[in-house]
């Protein structure tokens, strides 16, 4: 790409300073159209070092809103702590809310091909990583973000040049380190890795724009330009429906809801109590054996109101070290999540390495209660079986052990623990008007459930039913399948067949 791309002539001055003007105004205009429209647009700029990015980036926000705009940063070094989650997690949580513009100065790009020169990264783990970076952009462009790519191209020869100049003065000698020096003095294979980088992840969703910065007026025209004329499109655009990929993931067999049996799951309180210290014995022993081996572990629980979630997730809480779990309550979104890519509220809520996060509903909200409360479009909701699978296919590739548990009763039983809720002052609490409404739904729910189970239940994934008429019984099921599921990542971890 960067070797087959012909510049175009650079204009003159005054031709040149015009258009600057003109651009300005125009992207300044747009801003407040973007609002309207709640329009969220990323804006990435990578490039060599040396190239104006910086410098640009601070004249192309000039005249904008500071109140709908924001800088992110993310030149440097992921932290420790960074490290704790998955690659792409610092850049996702940094994404704007709708009509608002967000511009990286610099983003995965950076961290993927520097990678590979510090040889952290092996080949397979390249195209992993540009595979993850494909799949989110592609993920944000389909639930209506507008993503402008920009790479700043300097010559060699001109980036020894303002190197040398930068060093020189002594105001601006810190902002020269010596990956710029090697940079310059690796410049072709530098210039092969970023060829080959931005090949990898042009797509029509989301293209590559190369900049001629051998003149920084000239390239802020270039930028101003191409982000005009995106935002125009994108704005034009705003209204079609994103298409709904083919799942290309394995899928389990999962029975109907009504074909699971539930009448003979039941477990004699004797048999439970042995059962439950055995268990909760051996999970809080692996809950540390988790944290030496820094393994992230997410129990996603769904399931019918009055179920039993809130008993069966204590039940495993309760054999945990309270300094490495955390419970997720999910409720309907806050305003700012809510004006963001759904699943950004759950990207933000991943466990570190090590530790445990338990989700008390989850982003399968989206093909439930947001499909048949007409919280959003039916191209949303067929889209997201899909980009639920990639987001948990994506945490997977991150070591994460995965549970998900659908918990389930039949239509008798909720209503027997209804009543039994809104005649117990205590439990009265439980029990919302809401609740009722939904179960007026239990048809429409029953079947919504049933195309999840059967689009969702993925070979790294799957779902586990938990027969929950007797509680008890469900609660030791649940602790079984945790501390297996548990007991084999941490054998993996060791490389043996054997139990750590």
């Amino acid at each position: 790409m960067l070797r087959e791309i012909a510049m175009a002539p650079v204009p003159a001055k005054e031709e040149m300073a015009a258009g600057i003007r003109a651009e300005r105004e125009k992207l300044s205009g747009y801003q407040m159209k973007i609002k309207e429209a709640k329009l969220p647009v990323i804006v990435m700029f990578e490039g060599w070092g040396a190239a104006g990015k910086g410098s640009i980036l601070g004249r192309v926000i000039k005249d904008l809103d500071p109140r709908f705009c924001s800088v992110a940063t993310m030149d440097q070094e992921p932290s420790a702590e960074d490290r704790r989650y998955p690659f792409l997690h610092r850049y996702l949580v940094e994404i704007p809310e709708e009509g608002k513009i967000k511009f990286f100065d610099t983003c995965w790009m950076e961290e993927v091909t520097g990678g590979l020169f510090n040889g952290e990264l092996t080949p397979k783990e390249y195209e992993s990583r540009i595979n993850s970076i494909n799949t989110v952009e592609r993920q944000l462009c389909d639930n209506r973000y507008l993503i402008m790519k920009f790479f700043f191209q300097i010559s060699r020869k001109e980036q020894k040049k303002r190197l040398k100049a930068l060093m020189e003065d002594k105001n601006t000698s810190w902002r020269v380190d010596n990956d710029d020096i090697w940079e310059n003095e690796n410049y072709n294979r530098c210039l092969e890795v970023y060829d080959k980088y931005l090949n990898d992840t042009n797509r029509s969703v989301a293209p590559w724009y190369i900049i001629d910065a051998s003149d920084q007026k000239w390239a802020e025209l270039q930028v101003l330009q191409f982000l005009n004329q995106g935002i125009e499109t994108a704005m034009k655009n705003r209204m079609l429906a994103a298409p709904i990929r083919q799942n290309i993931f394995k899928l389990e067999p999962m029975p109907l809801l009504r074909d699971v049996p539930l009448k003979d799951c039941v477990m004699p309180d004797e048999e439970y109590h042995r059962e439950l210290r055995k268990l909760q014995s051996r999970l809080r022993e692996l809950h540390y054996e988790l944290y030496r081996k820094k393994i992230p572990v997410i129990i996603a629980y769904e399931g019918w109101d009055a179920a039993g979630k809130g008993g069966n997730i204590k039940r495993i809480t309760s054999a945990l070290d309270p300094r490495g779990y955390i419970v997720h309550p999910i409720a309907s979104p806050e305003p700012h999540e809510k004006a963001r890519f759904y699943l950004w509220r759950f990207w933000n809520r991943l466990p570190k390495t090590g530790h445990i996060a338990i989700f008390d509903r989850t982003w399968y909200g989206r093909v439930m209660v947001e499909r048949l409360e007409g919280f959003c479009s039916e191209n949303d909701w067929q889209r997201a079986y899909n980009e639920m699978n990639e987001f948990e296919k994506e945490l997977c590739g991150w070591g994460c052990v995965l549970i998900k548990f659908w918990v389930q009763i039949d239509k008798d039983t909720q209503l027997e623990r209804f009543n039994d809720r809104q005649n117990t002052p205590e439990k009265r609490w439980k029990i919302t008007d809401e609740d009722w409404r939904n179960r007026d739904k239990w048809d429409l729910y029953e079947g919504a459930v049933n195309e999840m189970l059967e689009k969702t239940s993925t070979e790294f994934a799957p779902w586990h039913i938990l027969e929950s008429v007797d509680k008890k019984y469900a609660r030791i099921k649940a602790l079984r399948i945790v501390v297996g599921a548990v007991e084999k990542a941490c054998r993996a971890k060791d490389g043996s067949g054997k139990k750590a």
